[in-house]
Formats: C-alpha cells, structure tokens, sequence
C-alpha cells in the first residue's frame, strides 16, 4: 500500500506534476524544497517543508517529521551551459546534495528512493537511439554529476540496501492536464516556452542555438516527452520499488526525434504565428541528437509515452503560459 513520500524538488516543474500522480495514486507527499528554483504556488499536494539538502540539519528535521517511507528526488540544477562555466554548482547541488540525502535516509530506515536522472549521463549518441546499454560519456559537468549520483546510489543499494530507480528522461516538455501546474522558470532556457515567447512577444528574439549538427536540417534533434507522461512513468516506477522491485536504471523518451526546426513549426501551427528563424552558436555542452530507446521501461514497468505527440505538447505548453501569464499580468491582460 501507498505510504509516506518525502518529495525533494517537488515545487518545481517536473516535480510539481509528479506529486499530483503520487497523490492521487494514495501516496502521502510532502515536498522538501529549498523554493531556490521551485515555486511556492506550485505545492498544491501536499505540506511544504522549507529545507536545503546542503544542510543535514534541515534534512534531519524532515525526516523525523516526516518519517517518510520513500523518497522521489527532482531536486538539483540542470542548465547545461552554465554546468560548463560553473562546474562547482552542479557537482555541489546534484551530487553531494545527494550524498547529504542517502545519509539521512540511511540514518531513519527509509528503503527506497526514485531519482530525476538525465540522458545527459550518455553524452554523444553513438546508436540512432539510446538504450540502457549505450556507453555513458557526458559531455558536460550536469551530466557527470547526475552518472556521479547513479553510482552511487547503485554504491548504496550494495553496501545498504538502499533500493533505486533512476530516471534518465530526455526532453520534458508540455504542461498539466488541466493547467494546475506548469512549466515556470526564472531563467527559461528550453525551447517550447521561448519558441512561445517568439511567437508573441514583438520585443523578444527567438534564436535557434547551433544550425551546423550532424542533423538533416542542420538543428538539434531531442525526444521530447509529456511532463504526464514522465510522471506516469516515475508513479508505476515508485509503485514497483514499494512491491519489492530491485534497483534498475531505466530511459524514458519516445523513440522519435523532433528536431529544434520542426519544434518551431509546431509552434507556429498551434499559434497561427509566424516565428522569424534567427539561428546563433551551439550552447557548450550540446549533442546534436538524443532519442531514446523505452522498450525496457515499456517490458518492465507497462509504461508507454502516450501524450507525447509534439503537437499535444505545444498545445498543453500553450494553454499553461497563456494561463500563468494572464495570473502574474493581470493587469496587462485586461486591457
């Protein structure tokens, strides 16, 4: 049965869409946040407890409070580029936050945890589409710190029992059902939300980063998949631990690519707008391709990415912005 879930990150995108699953699948959630990235409004299932996993204090009081059965763990930085310019964050933030929290996990009994992985652990694919076995080589300091994590927790499942499923997702995208939450971000890097951004902001410049990879169109090609989707995948993920699952590594994604080019396009469709293709360098750090491979996710866990059509995507992402725009502009929106 369902217990008490401890939910590092759980303010923010991913995170947020996945304790709604937890929740409604019976899961106790309470969601461990420092709100460094996440968002207080998004906490809608489930208590917050304000805490940093750089401090073993705060995680000490959590849970023991808490007294958590289980842990999903989304919280951590993920930018690529500024991995590359500051490498310290991200081995800090990912990887011996981490430690901090399988200290504390080890310390109160708590058996089993999921945790947000990337297919940044691959680095360049070296197969059309990547399995569980391509060779993890990251390209850059996000990925190393998150492989970092996968070995060590496959370090603790041995030495402590401590039992885990990481994630390697590939391009979240799209937003919630019925716009309780969505994809928000301070600094926004990711394609969709700036593709929209360019279809309606006059001021802003929609740039396409890098038109010279190894790709038919010249642009980076990335299996996006439905923050739903992903949270379907993490909720049978976290069940399966629960009924006594052993730890496993499993990639989720499509299968199909969509190239940054072809996003465009999608999102010009949804809008009626045009978007003016202005293209700049490649970002450190970028692959040119990233599909991946989900028949083991599909064999072991049932999961299939069912509402990850590009165009379900575009349109979920639209309604969302279009909404949390209107909640934090309300003056400008009824004019």
């Amino acid at each position: 049965m369902p217990g008490k879930l401890l939910v590092t990150g759980g303010a923010g995108y991913v995170g947020s869409h996945c304790c709604r699953a937890f929740a409604e699948a019976g899961w106790q959630v309470t969601v461990f946040d420092n709100l460094s990235t996440g968002w207080r409004d998004l906490v809608k299932w489930g208590p917050l407890f304000e805490g940093d996993l750089q401090n073993p204090a705060d995680l000490e009081a959590a849970f023991a409070q808490v007294k958590p059965d289980a842990v999903a763990h989304f919280a951590g930085s993920a930018l690529v580029a500024e991995s590359v310019r500051e490498p310290s964050i991200y081995y800090r933030n990912n990887t011996l936050a981490t430690l901090n929290l399988l200290e504390a996990m080890r310390k109160h009994g708590t058996g089993y945890l999921i945790f947000s992985s990337t297919c940044a652990t691959f680095g360049n694919a070296a197969s059309e589409t990547i399995d569980e076995t391509h060779p993890q080589n990251p390209i850059n300091p996000y990925g190393m710190s998150k492989l970092m994590v996968e070995r060590i927790l496959s370090d603790f499942d041995k030495a402590h029992g401590i039992r885990s499923i990481p994630l390697r997702y590939f391009n979240a995208a799209g937003a919630d059902r019925d716009g309780k939450t969505g994809e928000r971000h301070a600094c926004e890097t990711h394609v969709i939300p700036l593709a929209l951004k360019g279809a309606y902001d006059e001021g802003y410049e929609f740039t396409i980063l890098g038109s010279d990879f190894d790709t038919p169109d010249g642009t980076a090609i990335r299996d996006y998949i439905h923050v739903e989707d992903l949270a379907e995948a993490h909720l049978r993920a976290l069940n399966a631990l629960e009924q006594g699952a052993v730890s496993a590594a499993y990639n989720l994604g499509t299968g199909r690519g969509t190239s940054v080019a072809e996003v465009v396009t999608a999102v010009e469709r949804a809008t009626n707008r045009k978007i003016p293709r202005r293209y700049g360098p490649r970002r450190p750090g970028d692959p040119g391709r990233l599909i991946a491979l989900p028949d083991k996710a599909k064999r072991e866990l049932g999961w299939v990415a069912s509402r990850s059509g590009i165009d379900n995507i575009i349109r979920t992402a639209l309604a969302w912005h279009e909404a949390d725009w209107a909640h934090e502009h309300p003056v400008l929106t009824d004019s």
